[in-house]
């Protein structure tokens, strides 16, 4: 699935832990994710936007 539409991510440190949210604005969707800070930013987005990915095709799924 190739996904369209501006994606908006917040990185927030919580121990030796970071939580990165991701929102896909034009389908009002957000997920969130939790992965070690040594991970560093570019992996974390990486999982978030997969994590994001599939719920998207999982909703676009249950709509068919």
């Amino acid at each position: 699935m190739t996904m369209s539409g501006e994606v908006l991510f917040e990185f927030r440190r919580v121990g030796a832990l970071v939580k990165v949210t991701a929102f896909h604005v034009p389908s009002l969707t957000e997920i969130s994710i939790s992965g070690p800070a040594s991970a560093g930013e570019a992996m974390l987005r990486t999982q978030a936007l997969r994590r994001l990915e599939y719920v998207l095709a999982k909703k676009a799924a249950e709509k068919s």
